[in-house]
């Protein structure tokens, strides 16, 4: 008969609580920008460092999807570390018509600031982002002792990651060559980033990749972006960050989010059936990789918890499409606006009635309409009723049907209502069929279909349980995420759910 004293130990053992995960010491987000799901499995036998560690050590989504519309760098960007929709974030594009000031802003816009290390003009923050970012709980949580940096190419792929309380966000200024960041974060650049952009992106001039030449001169400051120097710059650029921003080395977790935009600049012009496509995904397995043995060497890799993602897809070249028998075009330029203009015209008199640029997101003069004393409605069902007759359109929406959530309710439906923020979304968003696109050559994104939509998550480190999950999944999911395994309050706008097939006991 089992003792007294037996009993009770294994029952108290039996009750408590597994042991905690140790939590990293830093939090690294790697983001590859226009990254399609299918570059993993497609160029798999080509990788052999970073991504070939993430696929055999890491957690690894094959289903994962952004739930918005549209597909674009800022928008992606900003669902990565919010967890949010641009319905709630009010990132709904790279850049929209502004109501308030009748003027094209970008995401990143900021007129309060200006440019810091560059070759001056305007700056750019996180002041149009409405919600909190994980860097930003982390913050919060740890009393300022986090440190929390964004890099890129981009403005906009790096602030819209750091968030708001950010130490750092640096991106890349191809006019000049260097580094630059605005005076919403400092009034001067560190002596590092000053030491780093005197010599780093001179070394690309006559670079030559795949039979391309880079320009002699300080042309290939801008030219090497579209070639896998620029990642290869940023790697080294955040090797630079990492090392004397002392990434790692608090007490308290850090957050290092990098994004490398060069893929998006190279798929866009040749698509992802391309060579250049398959040689820049295994260069950037090769970016990683180095990258994952700097920080190896000067941090530890169980102390480093990874991300990788996508912060959208791609689709394939219309002309390629055409050829395998695939459905899929292009839209003749300007048909969307010319057509509204002109049933506008001609239904409710002369005027202006369209204010913005873009074809797939329309915003009407409203003081025009109020002017001819018509309803936003009224003009809205006109101007629809003149887009569906447009061929190759697939649907089109208006702002007061997603108000109202007066929709089509299927994922498409709910993609382009995910996108819609009440004040800053547009009057009008035209879908096309699957594969057709605006834009007179090269290739694009932004769509609601798959081919958009689906990116990789993986995840690797301290509290990670590796292996395949095919279970859908959304990108919103991160935040919540890494909120969990930190122990940091979720962003204020985060719609996901913790991935808790993928973690540890704790």
């Amino acid at each position: 008969m089992m003792s007294l004293l037996a009993w009770l130990l294994m029952a108290a053992l039996a009750g408590a609580a597994p042991e905690r995960a140790q939590k990293p010491k830093l939090v690294v987000v790697i983001v590859a920008d226009q990254f399609r799901y299918d570059y993993l499995t497609r160029f798999r036998a080509d990788y052999k460092e970073g991504l070939h560690t993430l696929l055999e050590k890491g957690a690894v989504f094959t289903n994962a999807y952004f739930e918005h519309f549209p597909t674009v760098t800022a928008i992606g960007h900003s669902a990565i570390l919010t967890g949010a929709t641009p319905s709630v974030s009010g990132i709904i594009g790279n850049d929209w018509y502004d109501r308030e000031t009748s003027t094209q802003v970008t995401s990143v816009s900021d007129p309060a600031v200006s440019n810091v290390g560059g070759s001056g003009g305007g700056g750019a923050s996180p002041r149009r982002l409405l919600v909190s970012t994980v860097g930003d709980e982390m913050k919060i949580a740890s009393g300022g002792r986090s440190c929390v940096i964004g890099v890129s190419l981009k403005d906009r792929a790096a602030i819209l990651m750091a968030g708001h309380l950010a130490d750092a966000a640096y991106w890349y200024e191809g006019s000049s060559g260097r580094f630059v960041t605005s005076t919403y974060y400092r009034s001067h650049l560190p002596d590092w980033v000053v030491q780093f952009n005197s010599t780093a992106a001179g070394q690309y001039k006559g670079a030559q990749w795949l039979g391309r030449k880079l320009p002699d001169d300080e042309r290939a400051y801008s030219a090497l972006v579209a070639t896998p120097f620029g990642n290869d710059l940023l790697e080294a650029f955040a090797e630079a960050a990492v090392k004397n921003e002392e990434l790692g080395s608090r007490e308290a977790t850090d957050l290092f989010a990098i994004s490398f935009s060069s893929n998006d600049y190279v798929g866009h012009q040749y698509g992802p059936d391309a060579a250049e496509v398959r040689d820049i995904s295994i260069e950037t397995d090769q970016a990683i990789g180095k990258l994952f043995r700097f920080l190896d060497q000067q941090i530890g890799g169980r102390n480093i918890l990874y991300v990788f993602t996508a912060d959208h897809g791609v689709a394939p070249m219309p002309e390629g499409s055409a050829g395998r028998g695939i459905p899929g075009g292009r839209m003749p330029a300007g048909v969307i606006q010319t057509t509204v203009q002109a049933a506008l015209a001609k239904r409710f008199g002369e005027g202006k009635w369209i204010l913005s640029p873009s074809e797939h997101s329309l915003y009407l003069n409203r003081p025009l309409i109020r002017e001819k004393k018509l309803s936003i409605a009224e003009v809205c069902g006109a101007a629809r009723e003149a887009i569906e007759g447009i061929p190759r359109v697939f649907r089109v929406y208006t702002g007061e049907q997603l108000a109202s959530r007066a929709m089509y309710e299927d994922l498409v439906g709910r993609r382009v209502l995910n996108g819609h923020h009440t004040s800053r979304g547009a009057d009008i968003y035209i879908l096309l069929e699957p594969y057709w696109m605006f834009g007179r050559s090269g290739t694009t994104h932004g769509t609601a279909y798959s081919y958009d939509a689906h990116v990789p998550i993986i995840l690797m480190g301290p509290g990670i349980r590796p292996g395949r999950y095919d279970q859908t999944v959304t990108l919103n999911d991160l935040a919540p995420t890494l909120s969990s395994l930190l122990d940091v309050e979720p962003p204020s706008g985060s719609v996901g759910r913790v991935l808790t097939e993928a973690l540890l006991s704790r």
